[in-house]
């Protein structure tokens, strides 16, 4: 989707409980190992333009959770447990024993499960227009509850384009949008619903509070889904963790400043290292 990133073909793995995911993966295979997670209804190509940016000492790999992109759409399995088994069967199969995971969105929820659930496989966290309580967040509560509960196949090509275009406060590199509502057209109604129904009665606050490895919040101040003060209570939540705030910035913020988040990201995972 970005002019300037480095040409990159998906490739899919056959994981041990039968789903195929597809992924990409850039950078040197002995260098840093990243796994990037998309948000809701979009792919592996949402972190595009982040990946074609990366310096080649990071192992980038990013997924196309199941259910999005071009990865099998199982009948059922789209909770927030179910994406986070899903990243260590990845790592297995790649024979990658830690990683840090970067996560946009509900990408970001999946990165804070995989963190809690599998500490022994985490290296560090970058959690991206994020929240430690759904629960709590009015906005993404009436959405599932209003907008996507009804939804049908096939799903209208305005209502995808509605929903992406309301997780950008600013311009974006031409063609983006549109290539993100394709890949939110392939998500069958049943994949909305569920994936939606499973985050809306998240709460990490908790159990946040026992992660002992590097993490990164990252927000936009005009993040119309997860309002700043949700970063700030994660942040908080999380012993020890850095804040970034991109003033002006919406829900998609690496989009609309790749290279400025590019930027962050590398100095983050440096320090990782």
């Amino acid at each position: 989707m970005s002019p300037t990133a480095t040409t990159m073909f998906a490739r899919s793995v056959m994981l041990p409980n039968d789903l195929r995911l597809e992924y990409v993966e850039r950078g040197n295979a002995d260098g840093l190992p990243v796994i990037f997670l998309h948000g809701v209804t979009d792919s592996w190509g949402a972190f595009e333009g982040v990946l074609g940016r990366l310096p080649d000492h990071i192992h980038a790999i990013a997924l196309s959770q199941r259910g999005h992109g071009n990865s099998s759409r199982p009948a059922s399995g789209y909770r927030l447990p179910d994406f986070a088994a899903d990243v260590v069967r990845v790592l297995d199969a790649l024979e990658i024993p830690r990683a840090v995971v970067v996560g946009h969105s509900m990408g970001s929820l999946v990165a804070q499960q995989f963190a809690i659930s599998y500490p022994e496989r985490t290296l560090g966290a970058v959690l991206m227009g994020s929240a430690p309580n759904v629960r709590d967040c009015e906005v993404l509560q009436a959405y599932a509850r209003e907008e996507v509960a009804g939804l049908a196949d096939p799903i209208d090509p305005a209502f995808a384009r509605e929903f992406q275009v309301s997780t950008i406060a600013r311009p974006v590199e031409d063609g983006l949008i549109d290539a993100c509502v394709l890949e939110s057209l392939k998500v069958p109604a049943r994949v909305w619903r569920e994936a939606f129904a499973g985050l809306i009665n998240m709460n990490f606050t908790e159990a946040l509070r026992s992660l002992r490895v590097p993490v990164l919040v990252a927000s936009g101040d005009r993040d119309a889904f997860f309002p700043l003060e949700h970063a700030l209570r994660l942040h908080h939540a999380i012993p020890g963790s850095q804040l970034l705030v991109y003033q002006g910035g919406g829900h998609a913020f690496h989009w609309e400043e790749p290279e400025t988040f590019v930027r962050d990201l590398v100095r983050f995972l440096n320090s990782v290292r």
